[in-house]
């Protein structure tokens, strides 16, 4: 299990077995996000599995599939609520850790400066510059 802390309540991770379940409690996690199509891998890792493993562990779960091409705004903005407005720590999973860090990326974006997003992405083991002309983008929309 690798779990790799974004904030002081956002973390990652790659694909969780449901073994890890228990382990995750005891760690402190409250609440799991899946960011995983079912799609991408086989039954026994699929978010159903995951679900049950993370209730049984008394975890809160939900389902936000992502993929780069449906990272929109208002996706974005729904896991930005899920990650927020849920009991924390939460930790959100992919296969990788990668889209769940760049999801809380682009959430960040106009609310944080870009060098600041980056560096805290970064310190959390996923080297995201290639997000910067984004994230400069969203900001300067949003004002930020």
């Amino acid at each position: 299990m690798d779990i790799r802390q974004i904030t002081q309540t956002y973390f990652v991770a790659p694909q969780l077995d449901p073994a890890d379940l228990p382990d995750i409690a005891a760690a402190g996690i409250k609440t799991v996000i899946c960011n995983r199509p079912d799609g991408e891998i086989p039954p026994a890792f699929q978010a159903d599995a995951i679900e049950t493993a993370t209730l049984a562990a008394g975890l809160t779960f939900h389902r936000l599939p992502l993929t780069h091409q449906t990272m929109t705004p208002d996706i974005v903005a729904k896991h930005m609520a899920l990650a927020e407005e849920t009991e924390t720590p939460v930790l959100a999973y992919c296969a990788s850790g990668t889209r769940s860090t760049v999801v809380w990326c682009l959430g960040q974006a106009g609310r944080m400066p870009t060098d600041d997003i980056l560096r805290t992405a970064r310190e959390g083991g996923y080297d995201l510059d290639a997000l910067r002309p984004t994230l400069d983008a969203i900001a300067s929309q949003s004002g930020g």
